[in-house]
């Protein structure tokens, strides 16, 4: 089957990798089909079984990315595949988390990957990207007047820019074949600190920025209080954040570079970029 013959279902399709995804996809010529709860090509709702057979129709290759805000989703999107499976599907590319295959078996996003890792009638790559530079300059991660309020301490990490990881996963699923089986964990070319982050923020924008290293435990209190997480979703938040303050984040590799023959971006170079995120009255 040609690269101009398939046709890639993109999960998440109006995300911030999603959409990537499927533009670098189309740009080469080839068929992306995005798929979102809205404002995408195809209906697609975790929770609604009856979007997940016309979303799969005709497709021959997914990029998957798992439920939002969840940690239960296991059990849930293995039966997904086992209709991606009988719809013909052939490759997944699955965005999944640095670290994780350090995880328990248990913890869902490991228990996917082993899952996947199980199915032979799927070709496989794993993406396990490190934190996504983009937290900075949204909702995740907003600066509040001049505080980036995360518990990570001082430890490092490498910090991606969501094109990146979009360039990668759009490199393997446009040549499944010779990505089969690779596992990549693209990240930035350089480990910072939250601390360092708020420094090169501060030089581009030209007013103090801290890290405000709060205590884990009520940090995880108030993002539940606040209803921007669920309170399941809090054990995700702690290993995350725990990760990273104890010094087991991410650390430069050259899996950008060697996938897509770019280099990754700079977080100063992002900075430059989306000054505008941090000088508007959401930054506050």
């Amino acid at each position: 089957m040609t690269n101009s013959q398939r046709t890639t279902l993109v999960l998440g399709g109006t995300g911030r990798t999603g959409s990537r995804v499927a533009k670098n996809l189309i740009e080469r010529g080839l068929s992306a089909r995005t798929a979102a709860r809205g404002n995408a090509d195809v209906r697609f709702d975790w929770d609604d079984k009856t979007t997940h057979g016309p979303a799969l129709s005709g497709v021959n290759s997914v990029y998957l990315v798992t439920p939002v805000m969840r940690v239960d989703f296991a059990g849930q999107v293995s039966d997904f595949l086992d209709l991606a499976e009988a719809a013909g599907v052939r490759h997944v590319t699955y965005l999944s988390t640095y670290g994780i295959d350090q995880a328990p078996p248990d913890f869902a996003v490991r228990a996917l990957e082993l899952d996947l890792l199980s199915r032979t009638s799927l070709t496989l790559s794993i993406l396990r990207p490190a934190w996504v530079i983009q937290n900075f300059s949204d909702d995740h991660l907003p600066l509040v007047e001049g505080l980036i309020t995360v518990p990570t301490g001082d430890g490092a990490d490498a910090f991606v820019d969501a094109e990146d990881i979009a360039a990668v996963a759009a490199e393997t699923l446009a040549n499944p074949e010779a990505h089969a089986g690779a596992q990549y964990a693209p990240t930035g070319p350089e480990a910072l600190t939250v601390a360092d982050v708020a420094k090169i923020i501060s030089d581009v924008i030209g007013r103090p920025v801290k890290h405000n290293d709060i205590d884990r435990e009520a940090w995880i209190s108030g993002a539940v209080a606040a209803g921007f997480v669920p309170a399941a979703y809090g054990e995700m938040l702690r290993w995350l954040t725990e990760t990273i303050a104890s010094g087991n984040g991410s650390r430069p590799t050259d899996d950008v570079r060697k996938v897509t023959g770019v280099p990754p971006t700079r977080f100063a170079d992002f900075a430059k970029r989306s000054a505008q995120a941090w000088t508007t009255e959401a930054a506050r």
